[in-house]
């Protein structure tokens, strides 16, 4: 083995590596990125559980009932009502986790000794953390029941104690693939789109092509929109193919207006679509353009959105962020009409920053490409 060839050999690969600027990023700080991304946001822990209480009773008991559930830690106060039908409006637009129903009468049940009701009503369209949430309820009922009354009214065995009647709506089984299959659903569209997006133009930089076009009479709007359009029109039969599957092959019926989550579709696609025009846009190569798709798109939304990972379990900064990225929204509108049934009049928000924050980065990565073409 000759030493000075391989000495020479070595140091070529590493002034070649580098000579190239927008991979360092990915080489070093894209890993450090994930770990801290992974970190924060990826706990299964489950605490700030929104809940809405409807206090039929408005007791000392019920009173004290409430601020075990408020003071333990785990779940927090969002709205209370005193009408029983504004629960479901709230489960309906995924406001709260949780409802606590205390009827009347719960007061003077325990103090006569008497079992006391109660209804606790979970959005089970997330199974995984409404199993939690409920054993979290269980425990603080029965430590409600076992110690509270027993300081109230002395020896517990002449109790009647608390029934908690507990219900998960959407997702009475609680089968995790309910909640995931939808979110799959979202990653593939994302991941379809961005990255053809994205790789097919590179590889028309890369064979000389987009310079040919250049010197024909197409101006760059059309140029642009002629490239988008295929891509969009990809975007929705991938949906349609993945949607037949998940109604077919996992038996996850849609209970909402399919129109309406193709129009909402239609928004998530210009974010997808604007993303993959501006990582075309600072990419040399389709493995450049992949890699910088993968590491510092993709994944930091699949941490950040609550495609797994309940967004409320993370640090208040990483929740910040997690507000400003479309795919959450997106989650929430997919999630929501396939499991729910509702309609546009429980998400008009979600709705409203889906096309906004869409337009907004359509358009800048449009100026964006029209410049580095011009």
């Amino acid at each position: 083995m000759n030493i000075k060839r391989l000495k020479a050999l070595v140091e070529k690969e590493f002034a070649q590596f580098f000579k190239d600027k927008r991979l360092l990023p990915i080489i070093f700080i894209a890993p450090i990125l994930q770990l801290i991304f992974l970190g924060f946001a990826a706990s299964l822990d489950v605490k700030n559980i929104s809940f809405v209480l409807c206090d039929l009773d408005k007791t000392s008991e019920s009173r004290k009932l409430t601020e075990l559930f408020v003071n333990s830690g785990y779940f927090t106060l969002e709205y209370s009502t005193e009408n029983y039908k504004d629960v479901q409006q709230y489960l309906d637009n995924s406001s709260v986790t949780m409802a606590i129903v205390i009827p009347s009468k719960f007061g003077n049940k325990i103090v006569r000794k008497e079992t006391a009701n109660i209804q606790l009503l979970f959005d089970g369209s997330e199974g995984n953390s409404t199993a939690i949430a409920s054993s979290y309820a269980g425990q603080i009922i029965n430590r409600f029941s076992q110690n509270i009354l027993v300081d109230m009214v002395g020896d517990m065995k002449k109790l009647g104690g608390i029934n908690a009647e507990t219900r998960a709506w959407y997702n009475p089984t609680l089968i995790s693939r309910k909640f995931m299959v939808p979110g799959v659903l979202v990653l593939i569209l994302l991941i379809t789109t961005m990255n053809l997006t994205s790789m097919a133009i590179v590889k028309e930089k890369e064979i000389g092509t987009l310079e040919q076009l250049l010197v024909t009479p197409l101006r760059p709007i059309e140029m642009i929109v002629g490239k988008l359009v295929p891509f969009t029109l990809i975007g929705l039969i991938v949906v349609s193919v993945a949607m037949t599957v998940m109604v077919f092959g996992f038996s996850i019926p849609i209970r909402g207006s399919v129109i309406l989550l193709f129009v909402l579709t239609g928004f998530f696609l210009m974010t997808s679509l604007g993303l993959g025009l501006f990582v075309s846009t600072i990419s040399k190569t389709q493995q450049q353009a992949m890699m910088i798709g993968m590491f510092f798109i993709m994944q930091p939304m699949m941490y950040l959105s609550g495609f797994v990972f309940p967004v409320e379990n993370m640090p208040e900064v990483l929740q910040w962020i997690a507000h400003l990225i479309p795919m959450k929204y997106y989650l929430t509108v997919i999630r929501s009409i396939i499991l729910k049934g509702v309609g546009i009049s429980d998400l008009w928000f979600e709705a409203t920053m889906l096309f906004g924050m869409g337009a907004a980065i359509l358009i800048a990565s449009v100026v964006r490409f029209k410049e580095k073409i011009d």
